[in-house]
């Protein structure tokens, strides 16, 4: 829905299935890697030691800024 008011004239049918069916993958791909984290550890630990220290900081930075963008009291736990 958020779609289709940016390009309201342009929406067909057409586009409507194919961003349901966009996101339906999405909802699957993302529920089928929920409760693998250890299945993932290495290699987010192999992406994250081979990053460059300016790297590492903007992504942590990032991941602190969306955290407490999307749960501001978790913020609480950190004080």
């Amino acid at each position: 829905a958020a779609l289709r008011s940016l390009v309201p004239r342009e929406w067909s049918s057409e586009h409507e299935v194919a961003w349901t069916w966009l996101w339906e993958n999405v909802e699957r791909l993302v529920r089928s890697t929920l409760g693998k984290p250890q299945q993932q550890e290495r290699s987010l630990e192999r992406f994250i030691k081979n990053l460059t220290p300016e790297a590492f900081n903007y992504l942590r930075t990032e991941v602190y800024a969306r955290f407490f963008q999307m749960a501001p009291a978790g913020q609480d736990h950190f004080k």
